[in-house]
């Protein structure tokens, strides 16, 4: 059975948690640089797997060891901060040449990056507790999913109209400095935690 007005309500919750999070960031940075189609049928499909996972465990996910996912966010966040800081200078024609890159190779690395920063996120624990609260599992899935999906796409073309405006090499500076900061708080969450 579907409620339109459970949709809603986890469609609104989700996608207010979710929008000042590091997936905002990711699918912007990604979406500065591949095909924004292939950026998003990748995180799409990650978070697809979010809410599944999330619906299928209800509150079980809260139970993760968190310490664990807050350690592997980390370095994956400083090992791509280190990518954008430290790679090769390319011509920016040539780097967001998007008939360079094809949609296996683009669509998966969105995948896995969101796929692996977003397990046992706040949102993903936020959509197992509604599932049990409203015991919805269709209408709360349904809301979810399109919650995640409308910040992918905010970000993603974000980061289009950003690239138009504002040189790439800049935007990849404050997005290595933004994920260096992530990645600090999440290994700090982990020492701590």
């Amino acid at each position: 059975m579907f409620s339109l007005t459970v949709a809603a309500i986890v469609f609104g919750v989700i996608f207010l948690a979710e929008l000042p999070d590091k997936t905002a960031l990711a699918s912007l940075m990604l979406g500065t640089r591949y095909r924004a189609s292939y950026v998003f049928a990748g995180v799409a499909a990650a978070f697809l797997v979010h809410v599944v996972l999330a619906i299928a465990a209800g509150s079980v996910l809260t139970l993760l060891p968190h310490r664990i996912v807050q350690g592997v966010v980390g370095v994956l966040f400083l090992a791509g901060a280190a990518v954008l800081l430290f790679r090769k200078d390319d011509d920016e024609e040539d780097v967001v040449k998007p008939a360079d890159q094809g949609f296996w190779k683009v669509s998966g690395a969105g995948f896995m990056m969101i796929l692996v920063a977003e397990f046992g996120d706040l949102t993903q624990i936020m959509t197992a507790n509604l599932a049990a609260r409203y015991n919805d599992p269709v209408s709360v899935g349904i809301g979810a999913v399109l919650g995640l999906w409308a910040v992918a796409g905010l970000g993603i073309l974000g980061g289009r109209t950003l690239m138009k405006r504002v040189p790439l090499r800049l935007i990849t500076k404050i997005a290595a400095a933004l994920m260096l900061v992530l990645a600090g708080f999440s290994l700090y969450e982990a020492a701590a935690g």
